[in-house]
């Protein structure tokens, strides 16, 4: 008998090998090419049609408005100005007259013909000195009459009584106190500017939980450490509330207190182009006296926002 003997190899031969180093890395490139076309080429016009989608919303929502509601106070300005045969100047003539009152906003050519940089910067100034002193008065009173019942019930119908007072009743008073026309407006200023501080701060003070005062009374807390560690936290948002109230009613009173008693202010170049009939300078006034306002009124959000206490969430 012939017995055959086989032979098993154990590697592959050869040619096998490179069939099947061959389908390996064909594998290899066919799987690159399909990462490759999945984040390339697809994944960019969907990230592109994402973008133009975000920044789309975002014009429609964020844009658009506003820029639409000037346009609807222009175009009623310009109405009113064509149905009153001209007599308030147009748009047109007010931007012009605009541009010539800021080319040069800090000229002086005598104490009652000044640029309306110095005028804004006038006012800034009786509002800075009137409220500073509403907040060292207001601040810390509103402190003690939340604190303690007893001054509450003594002080909350003074309070009450002349708070709904117009704030110009109280200038003939300043004028005939402080015998001077900027004094009294700083008065006037003070007397509005107090009663936003006191309050706000007073209700933060009474709303804060009363175990945070056991607590305190538990650890034998001095009344200082009370205020510093406990109170004031809390009561933060409260007040600033209170100061972004009564900056802007100081903003409000201090062109009207200024119209009265003449000088330098934003107030007094309000009356005195009045008293010359140059509408233009009105119109523009009433605009910076609304954009100072809105940029005092976003200063201090973002002073809020920034001591603002948020719970973390885990």
């Amino acid at each position: 008998m012939v017995s055959a003997v086989f032979y098993v190899p154990l590697e592959p031969t050869p040619a096998k090998a490179f069939d099947a180093t061959k389908s390996i890395a064909t594998s290899a490139l066919s799987t690159g090419d399909t990462a490759k076309n999945t984040s390339s080429p697809s994944a960019a016009p969907t990230l592109a049609r994402r973008d133009a989608g975000a920044l789309s919303r975002a014009f429609w929502q964020n844009v658009l408005p506003p820029v639409l509601g000037l346009g609807l106070l222009v175009g009623l300005w310009a109405l009113v100005s064509a149905s009153t045969g001209r007599s308030i100047p147009t748009p047109y003539e007010t931007w012009l007259q605009a541009v010539e009152v800021f080319s040069n906003p800090f000229y002086r050519n005598g104490p009652n013909d000044q640029g309306v940089g110095w005028n804004v910067l006038a006012s800034l100034q009786r509002v800075a000195a009137g409220f500073g002193l509403a907040a060292l008065v207001g601040i810390p009173a509103g402190f003690a009459i939340g604190r303690f019942a007893f001054l509450s019930h003594m002080f909350m119908p003074v309070i009450s009584l002349l708070r709904p007072v117009s704030p110009l009743a109280w200038l003939p008073i300043g004028l005939l106190v402080f015998k001077g026309a900027n004094p009294a407006a700083i008065w006037t200023i003070f007397i509005c500017s107090i009663w936003p501080m006191v309050i706000n701060t007073a209700v933060g003070v009474q709303r804060v939980p009363q175990d945070y005062l056991n607590v305190a009374r538990v650890l034998n807390l001095s009344e200082w450490k009370v205020l510093t560690k406990i109170l004031f936290p809390a009561v933060l948002p409260y007040m600033l509330t209170g100061v972004r109230l009564a900056v802007g009613t100081a903003w409000l009173v201090i062109v009207a207190a200024e119209m009265l008693t003449g000088g330098v202010g934003i107030g007094f170049w309000v009356w005195d182009e009045w008293n010359n009939l140059n509408v233009k300078n009105i119109i523009i006034a009433i605009f910076v006296i609304g954009i100072v306002g809105l940029l005092l009124e976003a200063a201090l959000v973002k002073l809020a926002t920034a001591f603002t206490f948020e719970e973390v969430k885990s």
